[in-house]
């Protein structure tokens, strides 16, 4: 047997015991920390966390939007949760501009401004709580070793946490917290890092919009399993949105940006990186993700990063590399669930 087999199978035992925190029929604790906006894959990705969540698959602690720069990301989660039936959802943004996309993509703050269209409660950054508070609370309240925490955008709001002193809201250091909270880390991010040359790649959520300085620190010191995803370019989602009501806040964010960035419609569809993320933290590896453990992410902010073939003792660096051959299956799987109905639309 092949050695990258025997870690694929060793990760699979890996996995039921250290990353899904609870018992199998348990669903997953996750927190998201997405960049809404700057691309509209992040919505899709929450439409299927929702529906995760809708079988038993996943509970949803929070969603961190962690771009500062257009503020307006808070109204678009807040409308998806509320379509979803789920406005209870706690939500945490940046209150400082040092990272984010500089352009509304989606024209988050018309969408979030129209309140009476997709009930959404919350519009600009500031009417939620500021990020690192809200984790620190978040993760004081909740069971030891329980959260999955899910990036599928910026770093910056996990480095704020994990830097964080102890405070009135908790003894710990945020440090600590991670340690004690937090059983794994999923990383939409590294894209193109494993190849066979060990040459540099950079892509968007580690190295751009002010990012790169928190990554570097995070790939270093973040204290927990850490799975960097690699996935999603080749898999095509949106076409079967077109079919959805047109109040639905997916379909609209999805056909805004599509128009907005690329003068596409739905039925061109969009990569769906984040999607996948989502994905491998709730299904795991199945047969859709190679998995190597046998390694560690090695960052340079100038050149970027690329999968070294050692093992570091002092990092718990994993890959999840999305295999050939499954795109058509994985598309279906994913335009199928980002299009059933919301709560709103029953």
């Amino acid at each position: 047997m092949r050695p990258v087999h025997i870690a694929i199978i060793l990760l699979n035992c890996f996995w039921v015991q250290s990353l899904i925190a609870q018992q199998s029929d348990d669903p997953v604790r996750v927190i998201l920390d997405t960049d809404m906006g700057s691309d509209c894959d992040d919505v899709g990705a929450m439409a299927l966390l929702h529906q995760y969540a809708d079988e038993g698959k996943v509970s949803i602690a929070g969603i961190v939007y962690s771009s500062g720069v257009v503020p307006y990301g808070v109204g678009i989660i807040d409308a998806i949760n509320h379509y979803y039936g789920r406005a209870d959802i706690p939500i945490g943004a940046a209150h400082d501009t040092l990272v984010g996309d500089p352009r509304d993509k989606m024209q988050a703050e018309k969408l979030s401004r129209d309140t009476v269209a997709f009930k959404n409660k919350y519009i600009h950054n500031l009417e939620v709580p500021e990020q690192t508070a809200f984790l620190r609370k978040l993760l004081s309240e909740e069971e030891d070793g329980s959260i999955v925490y899910i990036t599928i955008g910026h770093t910056k709001a996990l480095y704020d946490l994990l830097v964080s002193p102890p405070d009135e809201i908790s003894e710990l250091s945020g440090t600590e917290l991670v340690k004690k909270k937090i059983s794994s880390w999923v990383a939409l991010g590294g894209l193109g890092a494993y190849n066979e040359e060990g040459r540099y790649a950079k892509e968007w959520n580690f190295f751009f919009n002010g990012t790169v300085t928190y990554t570097d620190y995070l790939v270093d010191h973040f204290p927990m399993p850490t799975f960097f995803i690699d996935a999603g370019r080749d898999i095509k989602t949106s076409k079967s949105l077109i079919d959805t009501p047109p109040g639905n806040i997916v379909r609209t964010a999805y056909r805004d940006w599509l128009w907005n960035v690329e003068e596409k419609t739905l039925a061109d569809q969009r990569p769906s990186w984040d999607l996948m993320g989502v994905y491998f933290a709730v299904e795991g590896p199945g047969k859709y993700f190679d998995v190597f453990t046998n390694g560690y992410l090695d960052l340079d902010p100038d050149r970027g990063c690329r999968w070294i073939r050692e093992k570091d003792p002092k990092k718990q660096h994993h890959f999840a590399l999305q295999k050939k051959g499954y795109n058509q299956e994985i598309e279906d799987y994913l335009n199928d669930m980002i299009s059933r109905k919301g709560r709103d639309d029953e």
